[in-house]
């Protein structure tokens, strides 16, 4: 009631500055009153406080503050995705409100068929407004849809050209005809390109680089548009300016779209006169409202808030060559014929595959014209360009060739890779791991083929340095993206090269630590387009500083570049006295450079801030050389490009390049073989086992050892069918003893449940099942091939069984449940679409959790999201079980053809079927109990199937119908289960991560050593409960959520709190019934969108 009555405070008396001066301060400078209630303090951070306005209208555009406008109106709103810019553009309507609660919102005809141009709709907006009064000031935002353009398009900048004429021909007709207006313009894209656009779907071109490269293109063109002082003067009541940063809509899902509020609140923050330091909106992991201040009060514009002008602190060198100091060059007196004695003088032919940083994209580029990082400035590349000579252009052919003139195969001039200059140089932008067979191929035939190689007698070096772009994906794709995964399809690129290319060195580059390059966009002062970055490299930029994710990086990053040292010190491409591969380390330590002032030093970089510059490459080119000439094992390994690189030579002693054998190097080997997976078990390393001092009462203080009992309902997936099947004769057999949430065999360090888990903090815990079939069950009620339909029968005989059961107290001890159903239902869907309908799946869901809800006392129940089965049909055997019965099984969703209409109908409703579960368990239908709780474990939302070595469906996860689950996929589930519960509500891992480890099982701490609820995951300070449970039940009917008594002096307090609120609101219709109507309206408007907000 208290919520209430402040929301209702809030909306009704908004606009009035007496209350917002009482409690609208600024609560990220001040932090909350003591005095406030704690309700109070979970919505100050959506208002902001009134600063003190001149009672007259703004005489400038200039002074604007946002009190001040009256209107707010919308062009250009994108015909594809009307409804998610109208939910955007409404919040920031929303947003306006608290200032000026008479503000009207914008109207969004989110039906409209019909595409019409900015210039229309400016003349359609004029006219619609030419009989309002002029001194109301409005704020028009006109959006600039990218995504008509097609990026990959040789027109891509006449189309551009055209889009930024528009604009101004737009902006031009508003000038024209507008008083008192303010108009932002703002980039609009989402992260996909249109489907019309051919090119793209070209899998040899770097997509994501050509979509941010057309945003920032398009950014700049109307930033010099908006430039013009035209649009801008001090005593002017119009004026136009383009917002700092796209507004980019990400598709997170099939049918969802980004968070509208980060959005809004991007479009609000550079409304705004920016704070000191701060340039752009940059942080979109934390809702945080920004506040005019009484320094920086008004509306952004060009004179109030003029963009600064970055200065490079750092002088560039323009010298980019290097002096060579070596004095003996000469080849060896006849030709080698072992590797191991291979003088740089004898090398004859360079090579190179790899990514955009062997292909030097923007290299060449100059400060601030991002558009020229779509150029491969090959023969400017650090390891294979061959531009001029080595006194003003630094790269490994380059110093080659002051050993031997007659060196070949280098890159020259701005090309692609297919071009003639490219030559040798085979790396393509964009390139991941697995296009590195592919580079290898058309490499190998290319040497074979060329007039000027001796393919069998010239010496080459070739230099692969790949990576990058793996570890900017690996979170959207953990598994394919795996350090194993990656080396893998590495190895057989290397492999190639092996049997296939004589008289050969490979230089293998271990990848760069890349995670210092999020200092470059920490910054905000270096003008580095952020947002560019996230669209080329998302998995590195966006975790946040300190969080799991960041974390995560950093063991990816080391896991790669691990991999890559265990695979060269295998050995296995020293069998052959005539080639070898040499890990060369220089880039595993990098620090990034600096000012004199600390901060990163951006001329390394091109104007994207990602690639590297020319100054960059001439060092990476050093670094390369230096390590090719010292001894494995004792090579660089890390780089500080700030302190600068000089030249080694060869010496006296040792005139060769490096390799294993001129080392004495002794490689340490593969790593042992693990031996033979004989269980499914886990490993247990948690410490904080112990139950609460004394029984808890309520399920959002439950310990894991305070459980007593666990019982579960559902399908053949709970009942075990098949999991230790070896045949079809066996598949029929439940195995309930290995059930992943309700099986008990033997102990946790051989069979994974959820159950032997538990065990670990209660041995005497009760319910589970073991062994075969229903002999001894335990409260493992579930069916094999039951529905939804069939689970309100299995609650009745779990509740009798337990009621039933001497060894179970009913009335105290504490149970955990666990639901997973839907598979069937699913599978059947097509075949009757009535019965099984997401509707009918939601009530008999519905009506489950109430028998539950009203007749078990302390509970928690676990239900789980059916898993989305599209993954399924990628997993084949070639035998007789798995291709007949795995379609009959689920011939709805394996039947169906794909890209057909049958099989986008079945992801539909998988997923309404998982968002009708969130929708019941958290609807608040089963919140009124203390000793109850419903929480839902997604770990199967986004199933992700998993691989095995070879990058292939890992099958041994699926019994032999290659639908069920074996009991390695059992042991997996109950793990992931686990985990979730140990995991707040809002950040539970929506995914499965099958990794087939013993050490995956996450443990309480002391900070959250409870199972997690959606109350406790979300705590607010409440007095503790000390009344002790009815003896009798604990359960409450679901048609009340209130108390049985209610205290005397609290009724008390209500009516007074009630009275007093009764006669503010009296007053308050009293007051504005003698204002027009639309002051009257305005009210229900905002308190509408402030709860929507």
């Amino acid at each position: 009631m208290a919520t209430s009555a402040l929301l209702i405070l809030v909306v009704l008396v908004g606009s009035c500055a007496q209350f917002t001066d009482a409690v609208g301060t600024d609560v990220r400078k001040n932090g909350p009153s003591a005095e406030k209630s704690d309700d109070a303090e979970r919505y100050m951070p959506f208002l902001c406080s009134l600063i003190p306005a001149p009672l007259s209208s703004p005489p400038s555009v200039h002074t604007l503050r946002p009190d001040d406008i009256s209107a707010v109106h919308v062009l250009g709103v994108p015909l594809s995705h009307r409804r998610e810019a109208s939910r955007v553009i409404s919040r920031v309507a929303v947003l306006l409100s608290m200032f000026n609660p008479e503000v009207s919102h914008p109207h969004v005809d989110e039906t409209s068929p019909q595409p019409r141009s900015l210039l229309e709709e400016a003349e359609e907006l004029s006219l619609s407004l030419s009989h309002q009064q002029e001194t109301d000031w409005k704020l028009v935002l006109l959006l600039v849809p990218a995504d008509s353009m097609c990026a990959c398009s040789p027109d891509v900048a006449a189309d551009v050209n055209a889009v930024v004429r528009e604009v101004e021909a737009a902006l031009e007709l508003l000038q024209k005809r507008l008083r008192h207006t303010l108009v932002h313009v703002a980039v609009w894209s989402t992260d996909h390109q249109q489907d019309e656009c051919e090119c793209m779907r070209d899998e040899g071109i770097n997509r994501r680089l050509h979509r941010a490269t057309l945003l920032k293109t398009l950014q700049d063109s109307l930033s010099h548009l908006l430039g013009n002082p035209k649009w801008h003067s001090k005593q002017a009541d119009f004026t136009a300016l383009l917002q700092s940063a796209p507004v980019i809509l990400e598709q997170i899902s099939e049918n969802t779209w980004s968070d509208p509020n980060q959005l809004a609140i991007q479009l609000w923050t550079n409304l705004l006169q920016p704070p000191a330091g701060q340039t752009e909106f940059m942080d979109d992991s934390v809702v945080s409202i920004l506040c005019p201040s009484q320094e920086r009060p008004f509306l952004r514009t060009q004179i109030n808030s003029p963009s600064e002008k970055e200065e490079n602190a750092a002088s560039v060198d323009p010298d980019m060559g290097t002096e060579m100091p070596c004095t003996d060059r000469s080849p060896s007196p006849t030709i080698p014929t072992s590797v191991h004695e291979l003088r740089p003088g004898d090398i004859k032919v360079v090579a190179a595959v790899g990514d955009s940083l062997t292909a030097a994209n923007g290299v060449g580029a100059k400060k601030d014209n991002i558009l020229l990082v779509i150029n491969e400035y090959r023969g400017l590349s650090w390891s294979i360009g061959g531009d001029e000579n080595l006194n003003n252009v630094t790269t490994l052919p380059n110093i080659l060739r002051e050993f031997n003139a007659n060196l070949t195969g280098f890159s020259k001039g701005i090309c692609k890779e297919d071009s003639p200059q490219a030559f040798l140089n085979q790396a393509v932008a964009g390139a991941k791991s697995g296009d590195m067979v592919g580079q290898v191929r058309i490499l190998v035939d290319r040497m074979k083929a060329d007039p000027r190689i001796d393919f069998h007698n010239d010496w080459k070096v070739i230099t692969m340095f790949i990576g990058g772009n793996d570890i900017c994906d690996f979170c959207t794709d953990s598994i394919f993206f795996s350090a194993r995964n990656v080396v893998l399809r590495i190895q057989q690129a290397l492999d190639i090269l092996h049997n296939e290319v004589p008289r050969a060195i490979v230089n293998l580059i271990e990848l760069l630590n890349i995670v210092p390059l999020r200092d470059l966009h920490t910054d905000k002062s270096l003008g580095c387009p952020t947002w560019f970055v996230n669209i080329v490299c998302p998995c590195i930029l966006k975790p946040k500083e300190g969080s799991v994710e960041l974390q995560t990086v950093n063991e990816f990053n080391r896991a790669y570049q691990s991999a890559m040292r265990e695979l060269i010190d295998s050995g296995r491409y020293d069998s052959r006295i005539n080639f070898t591969v040499v890990l060369q380390p220089f880039l595993r330590e990098v620090y990034l450079p600096r000012l004199e002032d600390g901060r990163p030093d951006r001329s390394y970089f091109s104007p994207d801030c990602f690639h590297l510059s020319q100054k960059a490459h001439t060092l990476m080119a050093r670094a390369l050389w230096n390590n090719m000439l010292e001894p494995v094992g004792n090579k660089t390994f890390t780089q500080d490009f700030q302190a600068g690189i000089d030249l080694k030579c060869p010496s006296e002693t040792n005139p060769f390049i490096r390799t294993a054998a001129n080392s004495n190097y002794t490689f340490p080997g593969p790593p042992p073989t693990p031996d033979p997976v004989t269980n499914w078990g886990s490993d247990f390393s948690c410490v904080n086992t112990a139950p609460s001092n004394s029984v808890p009462t309520s399920a959002h203080r439950i310990r894991p050892a305070d459980i007593k009992v666990v019982a579960a309902l559902g399908d053949s997936l709970t009942a075990g069918f098949g999991a230790k099947a070896k045949n079809l004769l066996q598949l029929r057999t439940e195995d309930r003893g290995v059930s992943w949430s309700i099986g008990g065999d033997q102990n946790l360090e051989t069979v994974t449940t959820l159950p032997n888990i538990l065990k670990k903090f209660n041995p005497n815990i009760k319910g589970w099942s073991e062994g075969r079939g229903t002999t001894k069950a335990g409260f493992n009620v579930a069916v094999s091939g039951a529905k939804i339909s069939g689970i309100p029968g299995q609650v009745r005989r779990l509740i009798d069984n337990m009621k039933k059961d001497p060894t179970v107290d009913f009335e105290n001890d504490w149970k955990l449940v666990t639901l997973f159903i839907g598979g069937n239902d699913l599978c059947q869907y097509c075949n009757d679409r009535a019965t099984l309908s997401p509707q009918n799946y939601s009530q008999h869901m519905m009506t489950s959790l109430d028998m539950l809800y009203n007749e078990v006392p302390r509970a928690i129940v676990n239900i789980l999201e059916i898993l989305e089965i599209k993954g399924l049909r990628r997993i084949k055997r070639d035998n007789l079980e798995c291709n007949v019965l795995q379609p009959l099984v689920c011939p709805c969703f394996l039947q169906a053809r794909e890209d057909s209409l049958e099989l986008a109908e079945m992801k539909r409703i998988n997923r309404e079927l998982q968002v009708e579960t969130e929708n019941v368990a958290y609807g608040g239908r089963y919140d009124g109990r203390e000793d109850f709780a419903v929480v839902v474990q997604p770990f199967f939302q986004n199933t992700v199937v998993p691989l095995n070595a070879d990058s292939k469906p890992d099958d041994t996860y699926f019994s032999v119908d290659c639908f069920h689950f074996s009991e390695q996929g059992h042991a997996e589930m109950a793990a992931a289960l686990w985990n979730n519960m140990l995991e707040p509500v809002g950040q539970k891992q929506t995914y499965n991560n099958f990794r087939n480890t013993r050490n995956n099982i996450k443990c309480p701490t002391e900070e959250n050593p409870y199972i997690f609820t959606k109350v406790n995951s979300f705590p607010v300070p409440t007095t503790p409960t000390t009344t002790p449970p009815t003896p009798h039940s604990t359960a409450r009917p679901l048609t009340s959520d209130c108390a049985d008594t209610v205290p005397v002096w609290l009724a008390a307090v209500l009516a007074v709190v009630g009275l007093l609120i009764g006669c503010v609101v009296t007053w308050l219709l009293f007051c504005w019934r003698s204002k027009r109507s639309k002051k009257r309206m305005t009210s229900d408007v905002v308190e509408m969108h402030v709860t929507d907000f």
